[in-house]
């Protein structure tokens, strides 16, 4: 699944390849990949320009005229954009026809990305149920230890809770506890002041190098806009046989039905 890594270069290049273009028209060939009513989406998109592209946690936020359009890609989601005559495949969705002959293209192999509209001036703070960012000031280590201290499942859980930060997953997860040294098996109880300030570092350290590489291109995930991510060539344990920092062999288990990597000799 897409990170926050992921999102924010598809925001950027997005804002890069379409910010000020008109929608001409809107076709949704597969109706469950919007979550509200189809002509109301369809009308409220119409007619509006593409102003200002943003992100909260792994949800695009793209602000219209009038209106916000929220995506959410899940796991298999991508954006493409073609010219108009091209045909379309079985697994394009939703085709935005923008006012220069060229069309914004949502493709989604396993139809679990969603999307919808929103009214402009939507309070996206608690959107979902979501945390933190891992950029704001309110993700530090009093907030951490705070949280984690009350729970009693593994440190690898709590990261992935999107009400505890928004935008970590799998990929990320590892490897931030392996720059802390933190077994992802290890209780949040455990979880000591410097611990959590480890945490809150590393946390912003690694998403902003992965954001300067354009996200991790892992299996299928690319931001299908001419942009392919090449943060995998720094992790340290995630999908590695063998640790970065040591050379050890990697251990993976298996912790909230995820696969989780680790190096046993670095995170005691």
């Amino acid at each position: 699944m897409p990170e926050l890594p992921e999102v924010e270069t598809v925001v950027r290049t997005l804002e890069k390849q379409i910010k000020g273009r008109r929608i001409e028209s809107v076709n949704v060939r597969y109706e469950k990949i919007v979550s509200q009513e189809v002509p109301t989406f369809i009308e409220n998109l119409v007619g509006q320009c593409f102003r200002g592209f943003g992100r909260r946690g792994k949800y695009l936020l793209l602000q219209m005229d009038t209106c916000v359009l929220v995506c959410h890609l899940r796991m298999e989601g991508k954006f493409y954009i073609l010219d108009s005559q091209e045909p379309c495949d079985r697994h394009t969705h939703v085709v935005f026809t923008l006012d220069n002959g060229q069309t914004l293209r949502y493709h989604d192999t396993r139809k679990f990305g969603r999307m919808e509209t929103v009214p402009l001036g939507t309070d996206f703070s608690h959107w979902h149920g979501l945390g933190p960012e891992p950029f704001d000031d309110a993700f530090d280590s009093t907030y951490i230890q705070k949280i984690a201290q009350k729970r009693s499942t593994p440190l690898k859980s709590l990261l992935l809770d999107q009400s505890f930060v928004a935008g970590i997953g799998n990929i990320y997860a590892d490897e931030i506890l392996a720059a802390c040294h933190l077994r992802p098996g290890r209780s949040c109880k455990r979880t000591t002041h410097t611990d959590a300030e480890n945490i809150a570092m590393e946390t912003r350290r690694i998403l902003n190098e992965a954001i300067k590489a354009g996200g991790t291109t892992i299996r299928s995930y690319t931001s299908s806009l001419g942009v392919t991510g090449m943060f995998q060539l720094n992790c340290v344990v995630h999908a590695k046989k063998t640790c970065g920092l040591c050379g050890s062999e990697t251990k993976v288990r298996r912790i909230g039905g995820r696969s989780s990597y680790y190096c046993p000799s670095c995170q005691k």
